[in-house]
């Protein structure tokens, strides 16, 4: 079974006859029999069938024996040939075929019951396929005419030659028609056309009468018309069988089906074509057809455009993009491929004169159609389509031959524009290609496991606008990159090229060399997995020098040998762009520094090409080597030496996973003096020995510029770290290299530039110290070694005691690692006792680090002042005595001093004296006890020590096994932090806790979450309030504390005056939490949250409320009130005076109406100010003022008097001083629902009475064109109305124009917010007219709304009057370059604009630029947000020269902006100092993120998502951190962040003191990572959640760092992490 697939037009019928025109002459002699059947004269076939029917009576029958003949075919199957043309217009049933129908039989022959052995082929159009079809079924495609095939078509179809010759003039004069070309039905109907106009047409002219395909097909009727007419009436009843047919799936027609009229204008003119079929004895069956079926959805689509009995709704209908995927599916699709595009040729201006006179109407009512079309099309442009979709939208808008059109769907395309698994044709690129001529910013393209014609890549020709073009599929041979080099020179903007995954040979890549030496400006070339040979690759790098700009060049998973490689490793010495050589097993990747960037990067501005180009211009070009598993052996390592001693500086040299053993890495090692190696050297993995590695320390030991030496044989790490760089020397005080999961978790804090040597996982005992200590002194006599790491060997007691008698000799050391080497604490402790002499101080957690700064004779003593030193000792026991010898050994350590414990279990007597010792410990800044099991009592003694040691400033102790103590330096504030979370604590201990806590000068945060303090030690608790100095939080979250714990809390409120917030849930997040003011009066808030209040809980909760002093703010969510119970829960609650606000949620309120809820007010005991409804929300918001004031009855009488609905008495006088009502999410259609209907009427009739109403928001509501007109007559009365917000509610023209008829006169308003609401240019036209009025108008939001460039006009001239404007929000809209042009044009005569939002729209280049400059002279601008539009550096450069000093929110996201932007960005931001929200997500920033590496000192929030930052671009950024004290949230998402970084931010996070929120989603962040950032929360930090979705660690993993570090979020359903905020 064969499957001939292939697009409308390709010729896959004329291919079926020309196989059985073959076969009759002969050619196809392997088949003794060939039967064509085609599926639209078998759909006529209405009774049963079987195969000998098949074959003999629907044609001829054999002359002679019949029976004969079948069994002949029956037995010789396989020398027959059975093709079924058109498969994709067989009638299936929704479930199954028929059986015994065609389709039944056609099935079973494809399947083999019946005929087994016989060769079926079929044809159909993609995505069209039934579901008879096997899975198996071997699937061939038909491609069109590509550029010779062209020629010879039509020299084959013009038989004089200067017809020839004039023919292929005018395809080679337009590029349009040529591209059409390549359908052969397209080309035979252009071949017809050009043949009745060249003799009577000048040159040049006969392909301007053909530009798209849809006035190709009106040509083509005209010309095979005998008059070169066509009747108008006929011609659009002709329309209307066609367009039936394609309704109802038919493609056949009977006699009945088509008026004879109608059927001899379709032969006349032939549309129509008749054929006869036997179905049955005698009995022979006519049908008719349109010619092809293109052609019949052509005249079905002339037939909805120009008839008038086919309305706009109607017309518009029709207008679907379909996604011809090329799947099985059930549901079979529809007939009408090109009906949509036919629609939107028809649109086109040059169709007004034939559709005029088809249509027998002017040309007004024919442009009236045309723009219904235009219109509907502008709206899916500003959808994001993809694949098929979008291909079909391409096609149609092309088809319209509308500039504007073109340009609103080039621009809203996406940056990166992927196609994935689906045919594409040389026709649907060049349609492509042509809308993305109308992009004003760059594209990248990719094509991923697409089926594309093998000349595909010329239809991009000349495509200015493609920046990266990328495919891959094993379906691209050579004849794909032949043609794929003929494009390659022409497309000039052109900076990454990827080609991965083909089948190329030696002639493909040649092609494409050749191709490549005309491209200077690429900057990337990806080559994966294409099979290369060795040679290939020589070839392609001799075409590096005509690269200059090349950055990046990746060639893995292709075959290359050791011995290339070497070559290759030659290639990279001697070439001087070349940076890196990466190469691990097959991946082969070159970087590259380019030697003329000025020629290919924009031109930047004077003051930044000295501050960016300089510096590089000077610096030499160092190399770096990454040859991981190679099969490098030691003859290699001689050879590699020997390349790389006359080549440049070397970066970095990696050679790991190899098998160099101890005499490769010997070799190696000798050569690092010669190498020049700055960075870093790795021979891990490469078979090395105990021998071994004496050889490589008595080696490096002459290095200078060695930083770090470390070897652990049993995770098989060999890496040397050099330092050259002064820059890197005077960099951050700490740094932390990251092997892999096995490197010691807390890394000591050393000075960079110092001489560490790391011999870790060794295997060594106390009988290596002596020789390992003679090659130490050897390296010593030439240089100081200041850092050694012996940790993890098994050097025991007696290895410890030989160490310190040879430590002398190892020279003033800085620091000594012993960790993890089977010692006893007094070996560890007389160690330390014997390095207190030289003022060392001691790591000890089990690993015995012991770990220093340098001698106080040392130079860098003085920059390294601010550096902790550390004691840590893990898993051993700390008894009385061992912690008071300890804590005195500790005494002679300058300061600061962190001391960090742990052991089983630590006593009672053992905690007392370690915080006794803590006052003879002034130094002391941090202690921590972690997993260490403490008793019930020690909550109690950590209470009383700030009595002891005056400068503690945090206790924190979680669950009884991890305590910390924070201690404050002198300058810090004199307050103190408590938490005891998880410690058991009762009522019993409740008493004596906060007597302890009282001593306390002034206790900030009191933490008892997790305990069993119940609703009793919540009583003791709050009796004991008023003598703790608390003037911060007290938090008492899941203590088991019910709702009469919390009335008892209400009840104590009047006595706990400097109690400003409750926070109480006692739903499934039991949180209790209370903040205090340090005033001695203050406004209380209270949120109350599934408290599950019974009926008999309302009087008591509503007595107790009203008895609160100062509440101005009640929210009551979810406690199940329900409306009785909230009724009479306002009626009751009461205030002296003033103002509170009231907000309930309940899930009842959901199907409540608004009428309902109104009613609900009336029982407010106070008047009501503002009412806030929504139903979606399940809540009801009010503000009440006490007392109420009466209304005189006089004056409601009057007002009820003039109202058209009867309303509530009581209504009326609660809200006689509403000034805000809110409604969100509600129905007030005028439906068939009485409730509705009768809140409507309510809210009319309401409306004008509310005489000081001044803000009416209305929102994501649902009301019909009636009600809205209700609305706006009440509006009308609402002469004080300041605000209005009718955002996400669908409003048309009329509604609009209703809506401002009630507007005018309201001098007062100030905000009107329409965003979201679906808005054509008609509407927008009509409402930018109503603002020319609003002179007031402060805010103006409009996000959402379809406004183009034409209405940015008009807009720009409605606001010349609107000075007083501070907010406008256009964002989400269809403003392009000319858009942004009329904006900046108004834009500084707005004097008080403070925020603007021009986000998510086509803003390019040119209109950036305009912006820009228009935006500079705006000096009270607070936010701007330009996000979304393809800006690119010149704007930001521009933007930059004046951004105002007020600037509180930058957002840029996906902005392309690149290197000199950020710089000159980063400078400009020196300038705003109150800058608190910057947003540069989705740009690639990693090699320029240092230039926004500064202190902000208000800065809250940084979103710097989807920005390429690495491991090396984080460091800079995460040390700035702290240099922006107010930081609230952090995003980092999407990026390349490792565990280097996440340690990095692990250090800053205790000095973050208001950070909340990190998002750290989709990095590369492993188990390893998690746990520092553990660590480094442990440390103290207010962050509230650190988001880990989507990063390598496994779920066990997870699970434990989750149950350790609560804040830590690893799962998108993790219901106990929350985000910041209200909960």
């Amino acid at each position: 079974m064969t499957m001939l697939l292939g697009k409308a037009g390709m010729g896959k019928t004329t291919l079926a006859y020309q196989l059985r025109q073959k076969w009759a002459e002969g050619q196809l002699d392997h088949f003794q029999a060939l039967f064509l059947f085609e599926f639209r004269q078998l759909n006529l076939i209405t009774h049963s069938l079987t195969l000998r029917q098949l074959l003999f009576d629907l044609y001829l029958s054999p002359e002679s024996e019949p029976d004969a003949v079948f069994q002949y075919l029956l037995q010789n199957a396989n020398e027959v040939l059975l093709i079924f043309d058109g498969l994709d217009e067989a009638l299936e049933t929704e479930t199954s075929p028929c059986p015994n129908s065609a389709l039944s039989l056609f099935s079973d022959l494809c399947r083999g019951k019946q005929f087994p052995g016989c060769c079926v082929v079929a044809t159909s159009r993609p995505g069209k396929l039934p579901t008879c079809v096997p899975t198996e079924a071997a699937r061939v495609h038909m491609w069109g005419f590509d550029r010779p095939r062209v020629v010879e078509y039509v020299s084959h179809f013009f038989s004089a030659q200067s017809l020839q010759e004039a023919a292929l003039a005018e395809l080679q004069a337009d590029r349009q028609l040529w591209n059409m070309c390549s359908v052969p039905a397209l080309c035979l109907a252009i071949c017809l056309c050009l043949h009745h106009m060249l003799p009577s047409s000048p040159p040049g002219q006969g392909a301007a009468l053909l530009p798209t395909m849809t006035q190709l097909y009106m040509q083509l009727m005209l010309t095979l018309s005998p008059h070169r007419t066509l009747p108008d009436t006929l011609l659009l009843r002709l329309g209307e069988v066609a367009l039936r047919g394609l309704e109802t799936q038919k493609v056949i027609f009977y006699i009945e089906d088509i008026a004879p009229p109608l059927m001899a204008f379709g032969a006349t003119h032939h549309l129509l074509t008749s054929f006869r079929i036997r179905a049955g004895r005698g009995h022979w069956v006519t049908g008719y057809a349109f010619t092809h079926l293109s052609l019949q959805e052509f005249l079905a689509a002339l037939h909805l455009v120009a008839s008038p009995s086919v309305d706009n709704n109607t017309l518009i209908h029709h207008i679907t993009l379909n996604s011809h995927w090329v799947l099985r599916t059930k549901a079979k699709l529809g007939l009408s491929d090109h009906l949509p595009i036919f629609l939107a040729g028809l649109a086109s201006r040059a169709c007004r004169p034939f559709l005029s006179h088809v249509a027998q109407q002017d040309e007004a009512w024919v442009a009236a159609r045309q723009t219904a079309i235009v219109q509907l099309l502008k709206r899916m442009a500003a959808r994001r389509f993809t694949g098929p979709k979008l291909v079909e939208l391409c096609y149609c808008v092309a088809e319209t031959q509308v500039p504007e059109l073109a340009q609103l769907t080039a621009q809203r395309l996406p940056d990166q524009l992927a196609f994935h698994n689906f045919p594409l044709t040389y026709m649907d690129l060049a349609t492509l290609a042509s809308i993305l001529e109308y992009r004003t910013v760059p594209i990248h393209l990719e094509f991923e496991g697409c089926l594309l014609e093998p000349h595909c890549p010329e239809a991009l020709t000349g495509c200015r606008q493609i920046e990266n073009l990328s495919f891959k599929s094993r379906k691209y041979g050579d004849a794909f990159v032949e043609a794929l080099s003929r494009s390659l020179p022409t497309l000039g903007n052109l900076r990454k090229l990827g080609l991965t995954g083909s089948k190329i040979t030696s002639q493909g890549i040649g092609h494409l060399v050749k191709a490549l030496s005309h491209c200077p400006q690429l900057k990337e070339i990806s080559l994966n997995d294409n099979q290369l040979k060795d040679q290939e690759v020589l070839d392609l790098m001799e075409e590096l020098p005509h690269l200059p700009s090349l950055q990046k060049l990746e060639l893995s998973c292709n075959s290359i040998f050791v011995e290339t490689l070497l070559r290759l490793v030659k290639v990279a010495v001697t070439c001087p762009t070349v940076r890196t050589l990466q190469v691990r097993e097959t991946d082969f990747t070159f970087h590259f520094s380019p030697s003329v960037e000025a020629a290919t990067e924009p031109q930047r501005a004077p003051d930044l090409q000295e501050t960016v180009s300089q510096k590089e211009e000077t610096r030499s070009r160092s190399l770096a080597l990454r040859l991981q598993k190679c099969q490098l052996r030691v003859h290699h390592a001689e050879i590699l030496t020997t390349l790389l001693q006359d080549g440049p500086p070397l970066e970095e040299l990696d050679l790991s996973e190899n098998q160099l053993e101890d005499e490769g890495c010997r070799l190696v090692a000798e050569a690092v003096p010669r190498l020049r190696i700055a960075r870093k050297l790795d021979l891990s993995d490469n078979q090395l020995s105990v021998s071994g590695l004496s050889h490589v320390l008595r080696v490096v030991s002459t290095c200078w510029a060695l930083m770090e030496l470390h070897i652990s044989l049993l995770y098989k790490i060999t890496v040397l770290t050099f330092t050259h760089e002064p820059e890197v020397q005077e960099g951050a005080c700490q740094s932390a290299i990251f092997l892999d999961n096995h490197v010691s978790p807390v890394p000591v804090e050393l000075p960079l530039g110092s001489w560490r040597i790391r011999l870790t996982h060794c295997g060594f005992q106390a009988k290596h110290i002596e020789p390992l200590c003679k090659v130490l002194q050897e390296s010593c006599c030439l240089r100081p070694l200041d850092h050694l790491d012996l940790s993890d060997n098994a050097l025991g007691d007696e290895g410890a005691a030989l160490l310190a008698q040879l430590l002398p000799g190892l020279g003033p050391l800085q620091s000594l690692d012993l960790s993890k080497n089977s010692m006893s604490l007094d070996a560890m402790l007389a160690l330390a006792e014997c390095m207190s002499s030289v003022q060392w101080v001691a790591h000890l957690d089990a690993r015995l680090a012991l770990a220093g700064r340098p001698l106080p004779d040392s130079p860098a003593v003085a920059g390294a002042q601010c550096i902790p030193r550390s004691f840590r000792l893990r898993e051993c026991p700390l008894e009385p005595p061992s912690l008071s010898h300890l804590c005195e050994t500790l005494r002679k350590c300058p300061g600061p001093l962190e001391i960090h414990l742990s052991c089983e279990v630590l006593t009672d007597q053992s905690l007392e004296t370690l915080l006794y010792c803590l006052s003879r410990l002034p130094q002391l800044r941090l202690l921590q006890l972690s997993e260490t099991k403490l008793t019930p009592r020690s909550p109690l003694l950590l209470a009383d020590v700030s009595s002891l040691c005056p400068q503690l400033q945090k206790v924190e102790l979680r669950s009884l096994y991890h305590m910390t103590l924070h201690f404050k330096s002198g300058e810090e504030q004199d307050s103190v932090s408590c938490r005891f979370t998880g410690c058991g604590l009762s009522q019993e201990q409740v008493e004596p806790l906060c007597y302890l806590l009282s001593k306390c000068r002034d206790l900030w945060q009191l933490d008892l979450s997790e305990n069993r303090l119940g609703d009793d030690g919540l009583r003791c608790l709050l009796k004991c309030l008023q003598q703790m100095p608390i003037s911060g939080s007290l938090d008492l979250s899941h203590n088991n504390i019910s709702q009469e714990g919390v009335l008892h809390l209400l009840e104590m409120l009047p006595y706990c005056p400097r109690i400003q917030k409750v926070s109480v849930n006692l739903g499934s997040k039991q949180s209790f939490c209370i903040q205090f003011s340090k005033q001695e009066k203050a406004d209380k808030m209270l949120r109350l949250s599934e408290c599950n209040f019974q009926p008999e809980h309302v009087h008591q909760l509503a007595g107790c409320l009203s008895q609160a002093p100062q509440l101005v703010k009640l929210t009551l969510s979810q406690c199940f009130l329900d409306l009785q119970q909230l009724m009479v829960f306002l009626h009751l609650l009461r205030q002296p005076a003033g103002q509170c606000s009231l907000r309930v949620k309940e899930p009842w309120m959901r199907t409540a109406s608004v009428s309902t809820l109104l009613e609900v007010c009336t029982q407010a005991s106070g008047s009501i100010t503002s009412i806030s409804i929504s139903e979606t929300q399940q809540q009801l918001y009010v503000q009440l003022e006490f007392p109420r004031q009466k209304e005189n009855p006089e004056a409601v009488a009057s007002r009820l008097s003039h109202c058209d609905v009867e309303i509530h008495h009581s209504l009326l006088e609660t809200c006689a001083r509403l000034q805000q009502l809110s409604l969100s999410q509600v129905d007030l259609s005028d439906t068939s629902d009485t409730s509705n209907t009768s809140s409507l009427l309510l809210l009319c009739g309401l409306l004008p009475n509310l005489s000081e109403l001044k803000i009416f928001r209305l929102t994501s509501s649902c009301v019909s064109t009636k009600g809205l007109s209700h609305l706006a007559s009440g509006l009308s009365h609402c002469h004080h109305l300041e605000e209005l917000d009718l955002s996400n509610n669908q409003l048309n023209e009329a509604d609009i124009q209703v809506l401002l008829a009630a507007l005018e006169g309201k001098c007062r308003l100030q905000q009107l917010d329409l965003s979201h609401m679906p808005l054509d240019s008609p509407a927008v036209a009509t409402l930018i007219q109503g603002l020319s009025h609003m002179t007031l108008l402060q805010s103006l939001r409009l996000s959402g709304n379809h406004v183009d460039d034409i209405g940015c006009c008009h807009l720009s001239e409605a606001l010349r009057a609107a000075t007083m404007l501070e907010e406008l929000r256009l964002d989400h809209n269809q403003i392009g370059d000319a858009g942004a042009k009329h904006l900046a044009t108004i834009l500084p005569r707005l004097p008080q604009l403070k925020k603007i939002n021009l986000s998510a729209n086509g803003v390019g280049p040119a209109g950036g630029m305009l912006l820009a400059t228009s935006l500079t002279l705006c000096r009270h601008l607070e936010e701007l947000r330009l996000g979304h539009n393809a800006l690119g550096d010149p704007t930001v450069l521009q933007l930059a020269q004046g951004l105002p000093q007020q600037l509180r929110v930058l957002h840029l996201p996906s902005s392309s902006l690149g290197t000199e932007g950020l710089l000159s960005l980063g400078q400009a931001l020196d300038g705003c100092p109150r800058i608190e929200d910057i947003s540069l997500a989705e740009n690639s920033l990693a090699r320029s993120i240092q230039h926004l590496c500064k202190g902000f000192p208000q800065l809250l929030r940084l979103d710097l998502a989807y920005c390429a930052i690495d491991n090396q671009a984080a460091k800079h950024l995460i040390a700035s951190f702290p240099l922006c004290p107010a930081l609230e949230e952090i995003l980092l998402s999407w990026n390349s962040l490792g565990d280097e970084a996440t340690a990095e931010l692990a250090q800053v996070l205790p000095r973050m003191l208001r950070l909340q929120r990190i998002d750290l989603e989709k990095n590369q962040i492993t188990a390893r990572g998690a746990w520092l950032l553990a660590e480094g929360l442990a440390q103290g930090s207010s962050i509230q959640v650190i988001r880990l979705w989507k990063n390598p660690i496994p779920d066990d993993a997870a699970e434990r760092l989750r149950s350790q570090e609560p804040r830590l979020d690893f799962k998108f359903f993790d219901s106990q992490a929350q985000a910041p905020g209200e909960p």
